[in-house]
């Protein structure tokens, strides 16, 4: 007898528009098996095309005429009876004029209120029929497995909704979207999962739908328990069975459309079921990485920078101490190139940074010994040395990272940092670096050991470090200036409303050629003259050789100051330093 699950089983593979499942066959073989010919056709594993063999030599195709008929036999159509198929003329009139009234009877369905209420009705029913003949032949499913096709059948059906997102609001407006939400805990896993695909059709980004039709949607689906019963999926699904691999993996997916609305993030976040099923799933061992293994890692970077809250839950979980451990099998070996492996670690790392962005976090980190594995991973990492670096620029930032500037120079990390910066980096890394000399002087106490000894890594070898500080500002410098020549003479032709409105554009323009670059390393010698008369006198000099002086440093630090709004929190420590920083240049 046919098994209800195996009647619903359908081949891997069908993911939503913006990423798809990998099926088990590798495509890269499916495409070597298409061998071309020559001609660039795919050649045929039948028979060979018998056309040579079949033209005789006078040119002409197809088999000889009777030996008794010649073609000059052939009677000629004088009254033009016959043409095309040897149909009479008015026969074929006849033809196309009923084919024509065919086409016009068949006019496309119109998707409009209307259809979305039938299609409610119909779906309801098929819904009840099913409930109530599993009910009554529990024990037979030859008894209502048609039921169940026909009702497999109307869930497919919804994916023409995604193409109609006006009709969404009438669709939760009908309660059929309470209905759909409930299917996911029927029997049949793969009546779930069906359900789980048009979920996430519904949800995709790539859906026209107004802010106002998404979230009419949505918030019924949350109003229906969504989240709890996505989670009771995750853990009924085995992925060692194809069908539930794909449904885990369709049900990251939802949760990714779900994320492009923090509050809705936050909801998912909240639940700590889903995070510390995530949280499992990153650590299970695999070889090699899964592509739901690496879904699940970039899900969870979603959800950590989409809001604080969910950080602090997954801190709560241990999260921290979790990724340093998954991280730190990669602190010499490098993950295979563009593979999901690679993806995997990039968004592990994206998820760590947003935890040591938040106080607990970087605490944790410290207790943790993660600034003693990034400092291993500056040393002898290759794919793992920016990311690390980027982690301490993030540990360090902030009010809260004094701790971590502390550990770092205890950790003997300041040779390593400074190393780095003395030899030839691509450009993010120089940024991280910058940011993180910036927090050292910010932040580590005033006349402490681990302060004096970051100076004196300033001064030694004369002062080379300053040198590359003020070589790096030109650079920079030279970059910016152009763009701002060109917003200059584009804001002669505005008024000063529309400068206004423009302000935040140019700024970004700035600061995509290298403003902010310029205005941390402003920061940073604005810090070394106030704290060492040689330091002072350095700076000077070099700037001297180009004619400029410290005015230069001067004005992009009252830049910054004046940029920085009155009602943003944690902007009053940010202007008292630069105010103090000002009074020395």
């Amino acid at each position: 007898m046919t098994s209800v699950d195996e009647l619903f089983k359908k081949p891997s593979g069908v993911g939503s528009s913006k990423r798809k499942f990998e099926p088990l066959q590798d495509p890269n073989e499916l495409y070597k098996s298409a061998k071309l010919d020559p001609n660039a056709d795919v050649r045929s594993k039948g028979k060979e095309a018998m056309v040579e063999d079949e033209i005789d030599e006078d040119g002409e195709a197809g088999p000889e005429l009777p030996p008794d008929m010649d073609t000059e036999d052939i009677p000629d159509d004088e009254e033009g009876r016959f043409f095309g198929g040897g149909m009479e003329q008015k026969t074929a009139q006849a033809m196309q004029y009923i084919d024509q009234q065919e086409e016009d009877e068949a006019a496309p369905e119109k998707f409009d209120t209307a259809w979305v209420r039938r299609f409610a009705l119909n779906f309801e029913k098929k819904i009840s029929k099913n409930a109530e003949l599993r009910a009554k032949f529990e024990n037979d499913p030859q008894k209502f497995m048609a039921s169940e096709a026909d009702l497999d059948t109307e869930i497919k059906g919804l994916s023409i909704l995604s193409e109609h997102p006006d009709l969404y609001k009438e669709f939760a407006k009908l309660g059929c979207v309470g209905s759909l939400i409930s299917l996911l805990s029927h029997e049949n896993a793969d009546i779930a999962i069906d359900v789980i695909q048009i979920i996430g059709e519904l949800t995709d980004e790539d859906v026209e739908a107004e802010q106002g039709q998404w979230d009419s949607l949505v918030n019924s689906m949350m109003d229906a328990d969504l989240i709890e019963l996505l989670t009771s999926n995750l853990t009924r699904l085995d992925e060692a069975v194809d069908t539930d691999r794909a449904g885990v993996y369709y049900i990251l997916s939802v949760l990714e459309n779900l994320c492009s609305q923090t509050s809705v993030a936050e909801k998912i976040g909240q639940d700590a079921s889903i995070l510390q099923w995530i949280l499992n799933r990153i650590q299970k061992k695999e070889s090699p990485v899964s592509q739901n293994k690496q879904y699940s890692a970039e899900v969870l970077a979603i959800l950590l920078q989409s809001s604080s809250k969910n950080r602090e839950r997954f801190i709560e979980l241990d999260g921290v101490d979790i990724i340093l451990q998954i991280l730190s099998q990669y602190r010499k070996r490098d993950p295979e190139k563009d593979s999901d492996e690679e993806e995997y670690v990039e968004n592990l790392f994206d998820a760590l940074i947003c935890l040591v962005d938040e106080p607990a976090g970087k605490d944790k980190f410290i207790v943790a010994e993660g600034i003693e594995l990034a400092l291993i991973m500056l040393k002898e990492g290759k794919f793992s040395k920016s990311r690390a670096l980027r982690t301490l620029d993030h540990a360090f930032g902030g009010a809260a990272g004094g701790p971590a500037c502390e550990q770092l120079v205890e950790a003997v990390g300041l040779k390593t940092v400074f190393g780095m910066f003395m030899k030839k980096q691509e450009g993010q890394n120089i940024e991280h670096l910058l940011g993180i000399f910036a927090s050292l002087l910010r932040l580590l106490p005033g006349a402490s050991a681990a302060r004096i000894r970051t100076l004196a890594k300033f001064m030694e070898k004369d002062y080379e470090k300053i040198e590359k500080l003020v070589k790096l500002r030109r650079e920079y410098a030279a970059r910016v200036a152009p763009v701002e020549q060109a917003i200059e003479k584009e804001r002669k032709s505005y008024s000063p409303e529309d400068q206004e409105i423009m302000a935040g554009e140019w700024l970004s323009r700035r600061f995509d050629v290298g403003l902010f670059s310029l205005q941390t390393i402003d920061v940073v010698l604005a810090w070394l003259i106030a704290e060492d008369d040689g330091a002072k006198k350095k700076v000077v000099s070099l700037l001297a050789d180009r004619d400029e002086d410290l005015s230069l440093i001067r004005g992009t630090l009252q830049e910054q100051l004046q940029g920085l709004g009155d009602e943003e929190p944690g902007q009053k420590d940010t202007k008292d330093m630069l105010s103090t920083l000002l009074q020395f240049v």
